[in-house]
């Protein structure tokens, strides 16, 4: 069982469902440690020998990995000719829908833009995409590591989003969950008719830039208050009132048409001025975070 990283309720107008936060994916990649390259004693992340406490030069710290308890010395060159053709090229193996990309593999999104020479086959791969509504699947080395990807066209450009391997997506098998369906939970049709009522009421078009992160800004106000307050120095006892979950006797239906009835309170991230939006992404990269079941 992986272990528990957050608790909290997830809140849908007003009822309350407390949940627990689980790693839904694990690392699986080699992992090369820092040495000394004179001694080839280990080096910590902040630069130091980790035997010693003895900080280190940049230019004095090589890449090695650990096999029978020994360490192997690679530089960065003979990293990359392990194969020279996966350290240049974004390979693409083959193309797929987009919505069956389970939204669970998508990591690290980035542009791709052509450099001098590439401007006509860059644009022929974006239109074509686009023009099937397909996402190419691509094999990539960065960073000493391969990257599955996958290459995403909106109309400006072609976005390439790393994917984790299958082997870095856990199941779900281990966690105590809901039977599918409505088996077991006692949800009645009027229930789960008013909730979808509530999904439609609360839906509205795409568009990122009306959100911001509040809580960022609320972590700003408070260094400031404390600081103006001459409380810099000094850590403040606070009393935190969670929301009570909606009790499993509760009258679902009432609470549902309050929240229909606009009665609960909703919270709006407003886009902060002058944020510039993002480029318009037709339906094959917006389907591809759509839910399915992993595989």
């Amino acid at each position: 069982m992986a272990r528990v990283m957050w608790k909290g309720a997830i809140s849908f107008g007003l009822l309350h469902a407390p949940v627990s936060l689980y790693p839904a994916t694990q690392q699986d990649e080699i992992d090369f440690d820092w040495l000394r390259k004179d001694t080839l004693q280990a080096v910590g992340y902040k630069r130091v020998v980790k035997e010693t406490g003895e900080e280190v030069d940049k230019d004095d710290i090589i890449k090695a990995v650990k096999y029978e308890g020994q360490y192997v010395v690679l530089s960065d060159e003979e990293i990359k000719a392990a194969n020279v053709k996966s350290t240049h090229t974004i390979d693409i193996v083959g193309f797929t829908e987009a919505e069956d990309v389970n939204f669970l593999f998508f990591e690290t999104p980035y542009y791709l833009a052509p450099t001098k020479g590439g401007e006509k086959v860059y644009a022929l791969l974006r239109e074509a995409l686009l023009k099937k509504k397909k996402i190419g699947v691509a094999l990539v080395v960065m960073h000493n590591k391969q990257h599955l990807a996958a290459l995403i066209a909106t109309p400006q450009a072609i976005v390439m989003n790393t994917l984790r391997w299958a082997t870095e997506v856990r199941g779900v098998e281990q966690l105590d969950l809901p039977e599918e369906g409505l088996k077991g939970v006692d949800i009645k049709p009027k229930e789960l008719t008013m909730a979808t009522q509530l999904i439609d009421s609360m839906t509205e078009e795409w568009n990122p830039t009306q959100y911001r992160d509040t809580f960022r800004d609320d972590i700003l106000a408070m260094v400031k208050k404390k600081f103006d307050e001459g409380l810099a120095e000094q850590v403040t006892e606070v009393k935190i009132d969670l929301p009570e979950a909606t009790d499993q006797e509760t009258d679902l239906t009432e609470l549902l048409r309050q929240s229909l009835q606009g009665t609960a309170h909703r919270t709006r991230r407003t886009s902060a001025p002058g944020k510039v939006p993002l480029p318009a992404a037709r339906k094959p990269a917006a389907r591809a975070r759509t839910s399915k079941q992993v595989h």
